[in-house]
C-alpha cells in the first residue's frame, strides 16, 4: 500500500462538514424543505437513523401542475458551525452515501458561501440581483452491495452559483466563466449545505453518513489506495486459483 508521512496526511486530511455520529447531526441541524412554488406537490422527509448514525433523505419529486415540470425536495442544514474548507479548493466535496434508488437522475448538492442570504440565494440561484453565492452541482450514487456506503466525489470546479431555479440546471458553468466558481475564501466560511431531488420526477431514497471536503492530494491518495486494494484482491484470487489447480493435480 502507498505510504505518506504523517505530516503530509495531516496537511491534506479531510475536512468534515456534516456527520451523524452518536445518532445526531454534527455541526448544524438538518430539515426537509418541500416545493412551495405554484402548487408544487413534491414531498420529502429527513431524519437521523440513531442506530446506524446516518441521515435519511426520502421522498418523491412530482410535476408542478401549473408548470408541467418537475418540482423539488430538499434537505438542508444552515446557521451551523461549518469547518474551514479553504485548503480543499483544488479538490472535491465528498459524500459518503448509499441509495436504494441509484437510477434517480435528479440528485444535486448545494453549499452557500459568501451569500447575503443563504436561503434566498439557494432559492433563486443567482438569477436575481443579490442571489449569488449558492453553489450547485449534480451527482449520481452507484448501487452498492451488502449495505456498503459509496464515496461520491464532486470536484469544486464543477460547482456554479448561477443555475435555473426551475430546473436546477447550471445556466453558467465554472469551466466557461470563473466568476461563478467557488473560491478558497468562500470555502473558508460555508453558511449552508443542501441535498436535493430536483428537475427529474421519481421516488428517491438517500442515506448520508458524512459530507466532507478533500484536497486533490487526498483524491490522489484515495485513488492509490483503491488501486492497491484492487491489485491485492486480484493477486489473492490468482493465488486461490493456482492452489485449487495444484490440489486437482
Amino acid at each position: 500500500f502507498p505510504t505518506r508521512r504523517s505530516s503530509d496526511l495531516y496537511l491534506h486530511k479531510a475536512v468534515t462538514l456534516a456527520s451523524f455520529a452518536d445518532g445526531k447531526a454534527e455541526g448544524a441541524e438538518w430539515q426537509a424543505v418541500n416545493d412551495p412554488v405554484m402548487g408544487g406537490r413534491s414531498t420529502g422527509t429527513w431524519k437521523v437513523d440513531t442506530q446506524g448514525n446516518f441521515g435519511v433523505f426520502d421522498g418523491s419529486v412530482l410535476d408542478v401542475p401549473s408548470l408541467k415540470a418537475p418540482g423539488f425536495i430538499k434537505a438542508s442544514a444552515r446557521d451551523g458551525s461549518f469547518a474551514d474548507a479553504s485548503a480543499a479548493i483544488d479538490g472535491d466535496l465528498v459524500l459518503t452515501v448509499r441509495t436504494s434508488t441509484p437510477d434517480y437522475a435528479g440528485f444535486r448538492v448545494t453549499f452557500a458561501a459568501g451569500a447575503f442570504s443563504p436561503s434566498f440565494s439557494c432559492a433563486a440561484g443567482g438569477s436575481i440581483i443579490g442571489s449569488r453565492g449558492c453553489f450547485k452541482a449534480k451527482f449520481t450514487v452507484p448501487a452498492t452491495k451488502d449495505g456498503e456506503f459509496a464515496t461520491v466525489r464532486i470536484p469544486f470546479n464543477t460547482f456554479s452559483d448561477k443555475w435555473s431555479s426551475s430546473t436546477g440546471e447550471q445556466t453558467t458553468t465554472c469551466a466557461k466563466d470563473k466568476s461563478v466558481c467557488p473560491t478558497a475564501k468562500a470555502l473558508s466560511k460555508i453558511q449552508a449545505i443542501g441535498l436535493w431531488g430536483e428537475g427529474k420526477q421519481g421516488y428517491l431514497h438517500l442515506e448520508v453518513k458524512s459530507i466532507a471536503a478533500e484536497s486533490s492530494a487526498m483524491r490522489a491518495l484515495a485513488a492509490q489506495v483503491a488501486a492497491a486494494t484492487a491489485a491485492a484482491v486480484n493477486n489473492n484470487n490468482n493465488e486461490i486459483g493456482r492452489a485449487s489447480c495444484r490440489e486437482r493435480v
